[in-house]
Order: C-alpha cells, then sequence, then structure tokens
C-alpha cells in the first residue's frame, strides 16, 4: 500500500499516554496531527519542519521586545505556531517511521533557540525599562536554568518509555555507545556528519551525569535483560515512575509559557525569570532527586541474591 495512503490516528502518532500533558493531548497534538497529514502529503520529512519551528519560534521571541500589548499577543501566536510545528515533526517522524538522531538533537534544541531569543528581548526590554546591566544575569541564569531543565524532563520521559515500550519506543540512548558511533567518524573527512552527533553526545553525557544511580541501574539492565524487559519490572517500573511525569511536564513548554503570557500581560517580565530560576529549579531538583531515588530502588531490587 503506498506510503500515503496508510491510515494513521492521532493516537497512533503519541509517544505515550502516560508522559503526554493535558494541554498537548487536547490542543498541540491535534493541531500537530494534522500538520503532520499534510507534510507526509507534501513529501516534507521531519528534519524541515523541526528547522521551521525553530525559525517561527525565534521570530516570535522579537517580538516580546516591544512594549505593544498587540505586537506582543502576534509573538505570543507565533510561539505557539511554532510549538506545533515542534509537536508535529515527533507525530510525522512516528507516522512515516524516519526517526534519526539528527532529529532528536534538532528537537532537543528547538526550545533553546526560541527562548535564547525571548531572554534577549526581555533584557533589553528591561533596559529599556531602566533596569540596570545587572539584568542580564538573571537573564542568562534563567536560561541556563531552562535548558537544564528541558534536558532532564526530555532524558526521564525516554527512560519511562524505554521501560513501558522498549528500545524501539524511546530514543534513549546512552553516551559510551554515541562515543563509539563518533569515534569511527573523521573531523576532516565526516565533519558535517560528525559535528551534531558530537553535540548529541554531550547532550546526552550531560543527562547522564545528573543521574548516577539511574545509569548504574541501566548498566545492570542493559548487561542482564539485552533491552528484553522482564514483565514484573515494567509493571512495577511504570507504577512508580509515572507520578514523576507531571513534574517533567511542568518544568517544559507549556508551564513556563503561560507564566510568560502573564508577565508580559502585567509588563513585569523580570518576574518570569524568577518564576523560572526558583519555582521550576525547585521542581527539577526535586525531579532529580525523585528519580535517583526510583532507580536506587530497582538497582538494590535487581542486585538482591535469588530466593
Amino acid at each position: 500500500m503506498p506510503e500515503l495512503k496508510k491510515k494513521v490516528t492521532l493516537e497512533s502518532t503519541l509517544k505515550s499516554a502516560d508522559t503526554e500533558e493535558f494541554i498537548d493531548i487536547y490542543f498541540y497534538r491535534p493541531i500537530g496531527f494534522r500538520w503532520a497529514l499534510l507534510f507526509r502529503h507534501l513529501g516534507i520529512t521531519p528534519n524541515p519542519v523541526t528547522v521551521a519551528s525553530i525559525f517561527i519560534g525565534m521570530i516570535a521571541g522579537v517580538f516580546f521586545y516591544y512594549e505593544d500589548l498587540k505586537t506582543n499577543v502576534i509573538g505570543m501566536l507565533l510561539l505557539m505556531l511554532a510549538n506545533s510545528l515542534d509537536s508535529a515533526d515527533g507525530q510525522l517522524a512516528r507516522m512515516t517511521d524516519n526517526k534519526s538522531r539528527l532529529g532528536r538533537l534538532l528537537d532537543g534544541l528547538a526550545g533553546s533557540f526560541w527562548f535564547i531569543v525571548i531572554h534577549v528581548a526581555l533584557c533589553l526590554r528591561l533596559q529599556n525599562q531602566g533596569f540596570g546591566s545587572w539584568i542580564w544575569v538573571l537573564g542568562i541564569a534563567s536560561g541556563l536554568s531552562h535548558m537544564l531543565q528541558a534536558q532532564q524532563a526530555d532524558y526521564y520521559r525516554n527512560v519511562h518509555l524505554y521501560f513501558i515500550k522498549g528500545a524501539n519506543g524511546s530514543e534513549l540512548d546512552n553516551s559510551a555507545d554515541l562515543k563509539t558511533a563518533l569515534d569511527k567518524l573523521s573531523w576532516k573527512l565526516n565533519f558535517w556528519k560528525k559535528l551534531p552527533q558530537a553535540f548529541y553526545h554531550n547532550y546526552t553525557r550531560q543527562q547522564e551525569v545528573l543521574s548516577p544511580k539511574l545509569q548504574k541501574l541501566m548498566a545492570v539492565i542493559r548487561s542482564r535483560f539485552h533491552n528484553n524487559l522482564p514483565a514484573w519490572l515494567v509493571t512495577e517500573f511504570r507504577e512508580v515512575h509515572k507520578p514523576l511525569m507531571k513534574y517533567t511536564n511542568i518544568v517544559q513548554f507549556n508551564t513556563r509559557v503561560i507564566f510568560l503570557f502573564f508577565c508580559i500581560f502585567i509588563n513585569k517580565l523580570w518576574l518570569y525569570f524568577i518564576f523560572d530560576i526558583v519555582v521550576l529549579n525547585t521542581v527539577m531538583i526535586y525531579m532529580i532527586v525523585k528519580q535517583e531515588g526510583i532507580s536506587n530502588h530497582f538497582y538494590k531490587k535487581l542486585m538482591l541474591p535469588p530466593v
């Protein structure tokens, strides 16, 4: 059957009901699904969609520099469009079975590019309002916090998908395997192929550094089960790990953007930086501590001598 005529449903393009957020399920995913169907019909692959979302999101950030609320609303709509395209690229990849590590890297970086421009625009606007150059310290701290939060949330989601859907149902990689593949490429002969893989290796390594107990658990699982997880482990892990998914959702797009829009409407932009640094970092720290506790529990259970 030709690819363009293959029947697909919205549900088939979702990662998992466990990891999806309410706003995404009822707003961004249905819109993304329609985009994905259109792109599939036009023969457009996921990576160009991701690149388009990056540029639209960056353009949206520029609109937040201006004091005019109507201009800001245009920026809000553009940012929502960018996020719908960011949703569509993953849905299109699952719809057409066209996944790649480059796509995963671009998808992971998309939000970072958007918010770099947004933070620069907000800092410049705050300086125009009379804030000193110290506001850049707050803006940079908030930006770095955002990247760290999104990075770990993305990692924990893929860990969850690995346990409930297996290696083929998640995008979970490990830095050791990525390093082996990276070392086979030459900077001289394979520069443009090696460069994104080097970034992706570093991205994955940063995720692992903040989850040492999870790495111990994954090492045992890979050596003992070779990605064929026993049913009892899948069931028990899902039960205790699923509540963590709501925290990964909080530190990603929707919560922060709702608060960003609120701060723009009341023209108290510095509040967004404080929210990012204080509130969302607190959620991230709790998320990391909780994840490490879960990982340690299952590591100890797997290391017990057989009865």
